[in-house]
């Protein structure tokens, strides 16, 4: 049982206000009609709400989660279980803490009447503009089942399609830390006890290891103006980043140049792309609103700029196919299958089809790109390691050719 505070007006309009245990507002509601008060309020007592929201809605939700639901959602309303049952039974069994309190608070405001995309809506940073505007058409045309359908599909790839990513980005972040690893523990604990032998054999050292100890040396005496300004280049690269258009748009085309990533990055979202589509045409949604979508489906100004460009071809009385053309930005294959998909009439079809092909080519440039970084690890470890041995070494294997 949950505690409600209510204000009501009785038939004279006179001001009634209390307290009421009951298991929702609707039963509150009935009570109140019960005795025959018209409800002005009802609001749900419990301590610290505002700050677990305010907590809840900042945290990121997985695409996995939302597929898990709109998968459960889908099978339930097919068998025909309304859907305040069901999102009741799924708040009860989800492991989120932070869904179960979200679709809670959206079975309450559906009891109170409202439909699922409104009640959807005010939870923007769960339900993007995707899932309310496929929902939203799923209860205008009738179809929500199917719609469920389709975002439950969409979600899984999603997060299939998430997870090749950073994998692609995970393995030369974890190569470029190994790297530093092995730097810090050679300068820290081989280097120092090698240059302690050194200084007793005074200037009998060869050229090559003097040198090495005099990068060695002017790196530990400047360690702490290198690391400021490795810092004060990446705060800089940030706030250029984050505030300024110019250097938005710089890293966004940086990041696409980047050799083999920015082809990974390049093809997740072409995928993305197509399938995003499929998905909202097959929906129902207009060809505008689903442009309007994929524009807010991205952070890069380069691809953000093709899809406003397309949009405003569109406008502009250009089918599909030539607008993505004349943007520059799209592969010539898919500008193609879209052409054939607009003459056919079976856009969406042709759209999931073209996402397929895509994802295995993501699969297969990130599986390149790994088979690729192994051996350049390899070779810079070993060339690192080769570096120092032969810079400590070298003096040990002249003073044995001496004696």
């Amino acid at each position: 049982m949950k505690n409600f505070k209510y204000i009501a007006r009785d038939l004279s309009g006179a001001r009634n206000e209390g307290l009421r245990q009951a298991v929702s507002t609707t039963d509150v509601l009935g009570w109140l009609r019960e005795q025959g008060l018209t409800p002005v309020s009802i609001n749900e007592i419990s301590a610290g709400i505002k700050e677990r929201r305010r907590v809840y809605h900042r945290r990121r939700i997985k695409s996995a989660d939302l597929a898990a639901i709109f998968w459960q959602m889908t099978t339930m309303i097919e068998g025909g279980i309304p859907i305040t049952v069901i999102l009741r039974t799924i708040a009860e069994d989800i492991e989120s803490v932070q869904l179960q309190h979200i679709l809670k608070e959206v079975l309450e405001k559906m009891e109170r009447g409202e439909t699922l995309s409104d009640s959807f809506s005010e939870y923007p940073r769960v339900f993007n503009r995707l899932t309310l505007a496929m929902i939203l058409a799923g209860e205008t045309g009738g179809n929500l089942p199917q719609v469920l359908h389709r975002l439950a599909e969409y979600f899984d790839t999603r997060d299939r399609l998430g997870k090749k990513v950073k994998s692609a980005t995970a393995y030369p972040a974890f190569v470029f830390g190994f790297i530093i690893l092995i730097v810090t523990f050679i300068m820290t604990f081989i280097i120092p006890r090698f240059k302690l032998i050194f200084d007793q054999m005074g200037g009998m050292l060869p050229a090559f290891t003097r040198g090495f100890m005099g990068v060695y040396e002017a790196i530990c005496a400047h360690i702490v103006f290198i690391i400021g300004s490795i810092l004060l280049v990446i705060i800089i690269g940030v706030l250029v980043y984050t505030r300024t258009q110019k250097g938005h748009f710089f890293f966004s085309r940086v990041v696409l140049s980047l050799p083999l990533l920015g082809k990974v990055f390049s093809q997740a979202f072409v995928a993305m792309f197509c399938r995003t589509m499929a998905t909202l045409l097959g929906a129902g949604v207009s060809i505008l609103e689903a442009f309007d979508i994929l524009s807010g489906m991205t952070n890069n100004d380069i691809i953000k700029d093709a899809i406003t460009q397309t949009r405003d071809h569109i406008v502009e009385g250009s089918n599909i196919s030539l607008g993505m053309a004349a943007s520059g930005f799209f592969p010539n294959m898919l500008v193609k299958m879209v052409q054939v998909g607009e003459e056919s009439g079976s856009l969406p079809k042709v759209l999931d089809k073209t996402a397929d092909f895509y994802e295995r080519r993501v699969d297969s440039t990130v599986t390149t790109a790994i088979s690729l970084l192994e051996p350049v690890m390899i070779l810079t470890v070993g060339s690192i390691v080769l570096v120092v041995l032969l810079a400590l070494y070298l003096p040990i294997f002249t003073i044995s050719d001496m004696g």
